[in-house]
């Protein structure tokens, strides 16, 4: 059995009751970060065999996870945080798993989407979520133009190093709408800023912020959530 296993984006507390059971009944765990996941497994006391699966493992190393499945070996697919598959190598290894025919199971658990979503403040109706843009401009700008009609709110994920030129990419494309930068949720140093994304370019270009990094757009169209000028800085303190 092939069971997917959300880990936490940020605090390690958040992890499910159930998760923990299937991490100590593998005979094997798949990681991107094998110290990553050292991390959450030292602090649970839980000692199992990882095996990096990551987007630059070769066929042989699917082939291999494939094998062990098919001799009935329990092997839990775990991300670096968060749900895996999504934005995630180990999408690869659920596509084999069904080409193959071989049982699967998907845990419930942490997502920085849906999270990031709920904290933004945007509207949560409708929303839909496009994983990493390119880090190409060009490519990048075609990417956005085509969702400029798109009415549901517009969730990326993003780069540190990257975040400031996608944004000026965004209020030229889609001009000033209003949107969200949801940064180390459940973190140390989570934050949270919200305002036009002219405000929130002016914010980033004062300050520069590492972590990991949701970015939220309003859709087309949208009524207007925030009060004009109120784009100060959200910050929220949790214990890792």
């Amino acid at each position: 059995m092939l069971s997917i296993v959300p880990t936490p984006i940020g605090n390690l507390a958040d992890i499910t009751l159930r998760a923990l059971e299937v991490l100590k009944q593998a005979d094997l765990i798949l990681c991107e970060d094998t110290r990553r996941t050292l991390t959450l497994l030292r602090h649970y006391e839980i000692g199992k065999p990882l095996l990096s699966y990551h987007e630059h493992s070769s066929d042989r190393r699917a082939e291999e996870i494939l094998k062990l499945l098919k001799e009935d070996k329990r092997v839990a697919l775990v991300s670096d945080g968060g749900m895996p598959v999504i934005s995630d190598p180990g999408f690869e290894i659920v596509h084999a798993a069904l080409k193959e025919k071989l049982p699967f199971e998907v845990l419930p658990g942490p997502s920085a989407v849906t999270t990031a979503l709920v904290m933004s403040g945007l509207p949560v109706d409708s929303f839909g979520f496009y994983g990493f843009l390119s880090n190409k401009g060009a490519k990048r700008k075609n990417e956005l133009k085509a969702l400029e009609d798109h009415e549901e709110t517009l969730i990326f994920f993003e780069s540190p190093f990257r975040v400031l030129k996608a944004l000026q990419d965004m209020l030229e494309v889609l001009g000033d709408r209003e949107a969200a930068v949801a940064r180390e949720i459940s973190k140390k140093f989570e934050e949270v800023l919200r305002g036009n994304l002219s405000e929130l370019i002016a914010e980033m270009t004062r300050k520069e912020r590492p972590g990991e990094m949701v970015v939220l757009v309003a859709g087309k169209g949208r009524k207007r959530i925030f009060e004009k000028g109120d784009s100060a800085t959200l910050n929220a303190q949790t214990t890792t």
